[in-house]
């Protein structure tokens, strides 16, 4: 069975736990650690979902923040649907066709 897996960035709920409302707050902190972003860089983490980032960066948010990396990145799995496939690639047979074929009308007049 397939798994289907994702996951819910949740930086900015922490970061308002905390007392921290601006991506512009973090770009000092984040220096202070090493981590030289951008202010649109920050904002970009803090109000989208990055598909990477960097051990380091996860690290300093983690310390900035007094967090556990499962408090920033909520995981969640679930089973797919299992998608059918038809059995059998082979052409269905003429007299198979033939039976789903729909009958002529007989039109009888005066009825």
């Amino acid at each position: 069975m397939k798994r289907k897996v994702g996951y819910a960035w949740r930086l900015r709920e922490v970061m308002a736990g905390r007392g921290i409302f601006t991506a512009t707050e973090l770009v000092p902190l984040l220096q202070e650690r090493g981590i030289d972003l951008s202010a649109s860089q920050v904002h970009r983490l803090v109000s989208g979902t990055p598909e990477r980032l960097s051990l380091q960066v996860l690290s300093a948010f983690c310390d900035i923040l007094g967090c556990t990396p499962a408090d920033l990145v909520a995981t969640t799995a679930e089973n797919a649907g299992v998608r059918k496939t038809a059995t059998d690639d082979r052409p269905a047979s003429s007299a198979a066709v033939a039976k789903l074929r729909p009958r002529a009308a007989r039109i009888l007049p005066g009825e």
